[in-house]
């Protein structure tokens, strides 16, 4: 009987040499008359031990990492003899990192091939879509509503709403679109779903379609992700060969639209403009996508993750799903672990895991092994939290009563090292650069805010600049179209309030002088 050794080929792994690997592998077993058979899969999450290579044995799973091409051999030898190896970690499911998670949305990523519907299938996929088709519409809504399901993309918006007033909408055609264009720092959730379980989104969206009754789906992914537009692509036209797209028995179908890579189309009706063949600039709402979105028809847009959520939630049922998280949080959160930490990966847990959990415990503090001075949280228009705030549960309500925001998961850790006044005006600076233009307080707040922090940084008129940032950032709060200007505020804000004295007029024209 042949091994079976497992190789990621997660772009993150593929990145430090899994295609190497998987080819030394090849190259060391033929060498040796060794019979083996190669799955390429996704990647567990644990990004600091990949390229991890698993083999199939009696007890489950055994992993080995990180490996390089030139230790394939001997970790191949350790494989056929059973015997010690520096790289073996163990029986993959018993590794402690991954053992405390709650994996829900990625319980088969890193474990099927993502290439095979077959895998997917015996490995529970498609049993939500099973369970969908015999509730039928209106339970399915009732289903997704009772789940607390909220919008995994940033917003938090109730799902089944959302998906409720597409339904009540009359119109002679609806769309699905899943918004993957993942331009958050610090952020991989979707590209790693999408590469290691992508048939799970398909899944989400046929469900999502039956639920409204819509025809058509797109899945809009930015350009620099290369590997999952290419796994997704694989995966529709498998669905379609397997009769779960399109032909006579299904009257939905996908496709793969590819965006250039501008952040904006990462808000929905930006994207929308984008999938339309114009450029991503952002609508004035209302009217709003549910009623008149993409082509002017009423649209479902979620992102990623929430498609990914839906097939265990109607496989389960919405009470199984709820019995995770905190509060108005329900389920769980795939939490992606950033920056200057430790440990960095993905961590699926139910809301309600504290932050300084995250970062200290499960994060193993900085990798530099300095102290952690600021976490930020939500990507690049995420606050800045100190470890003061360390206490917060990672819940929507927790993080906004402490003008936080959850976003897309991402936290990227900071050491002591930091220059917060450097982060505030990279966050304006950002803002300016990624800015559709459209609105007046995005384009020309956050030019005006990299004008002003400069000035503060050079020690002129430090007092009088900031209040002019303060000011700014409330215009640009209050008076955006969307959260590309509303939430850039957020990093500013948190970084005057808790950092201030990286604001400080001796420090700031030290650093003018040197």
């Amino acid at each position: 009987m042949n091994l079976r050794i497992f190789v990621p080929r997660d772009a993150g792994a593929v990145a430090v040499g899994a295609d190497e690997v998987a080819l030394a592998l090849e190259q060391a077993a033929s060498k040796r008359g060794v019979a083996i058979d190669i799955v390429r899969t996704g990647s567990r999450g644990l990004y600091w031990l990949e390229p991890m290579v698993e083999v199939a044995t009696a007890q489950g799973r055994v992993a080995f990492g990180p490996l390089t091409a030139a230790e394939a051999a001997a970790v191949l030898d350790a494989i056929v003899t059973d015997g010690p190896h520096p790289l073996r970690l163990g029986v993959t499911e018993q590794i402690p990192w991954l053992k405390r998670q709650t994996r829900l949305t990625f319980a088969r990523c890193g474990v099927v091939d993502p290439r095979s519907i077959e895998d997917y299938r015996a490995h529970q996929g498609y049993q939500g879509l099973e369970r969908a088709l015999e509730l039928g519409s209106d339970a399915i809504l009732a289903e997704v509503t009772a789940s607390g399901l909220r919008g995994r993309g940033g917003a938090g918006f109730p799902t089944g709403i959302k998906w409720k007033t597409v339904a009540q909408t009359r119109a002679d055609r609806k769309y699905i679109v899943c918004n993957a264009d993942e331009g958050d720092s610090g952020t991989f959730a979707d590209r790693m779903i999408m590469e290691g379980d992508p048939f799970v989104v398909i899944e989400g969206m046929t469900i999502a379609a039956i639920a409204v009754g819509a025809s058509k789906g797109y899945i809009y992914i930015r350009s620099e992700y290369p590997h999952a537009v290419a796994a997704m692509n694989a995966a529709i036209l498998s669905a379609r060969r397997a009769g779960f797209l399109g032909g006579s028995s299904r009257s939905f179908d996908l496709e793969v639209r590819v965006g250039a890579g501008a952040y904006v189309c990462g808000e929905e009706t930006s994207l929308l403009e984008s999938l339309e063949g114009r450029r991503g600039i952002v609508r004035a709402k209302p009217p709003l996508p549910a009623h008149k979105g993409l082509f002017g028809r009423p649209t479902v847009i979620n992102n990623v993750l929430s498609f990914a959520a839906i097939p265990f939630i109607l496989a389960g049922g919405a009470k199984a799903y709820a019995e995770f998280g905190m509060g108005r949080s329900r389920g769980t959160m795939p939490i992606q672990l950033a920056g200057n930490i430790r440990h960095g990966g993905l961590f699926e847990t139910a809301f309600g895991v504290t932050l300084g959990e995250l970062v200290d415990d499960i994060g193993g503090g900085t990798l530099t092994g300095r102290p952690v001075r600021a976490v930020q949280v939500g990507g690049p228009l995420g606050a800045y939290f100190p470890r003061a705030l360390f206490e917060t549960p990672f819940d929507y309500e927790a993080f906004a009563a402490r003008d936080g925001l959850i976003g897309h998961g991402g936290i990227a850790v900071f050491d002591d090292s930091v220059d917060m006044i450097r982060q505030a005006r990279f966050a304006m600076e950002f803002c300016a650069i990624e800015s559709c233009g459209k609105c007046t307080p995005c384009r020309i707040g956050s030019t005006r805010g990299v004008e002003t922090i400069d000035k503060i940084r050079a020690g002129d008129r430090v007092a009088e600049n900031i209040a002019v940032v303060e000011d700014l950032c409330n215009t640009m709060k209050f008076g955006s179209l969307c959260a590309l200007g509303g939430f850039t505020p957020y990093p500013v804000m948190s970084a005057l309030r808790h950092f201030r004295e990286d604001f400080d007029p001796a420090r700031t024209r030290l650093e003018a002088a040197e």
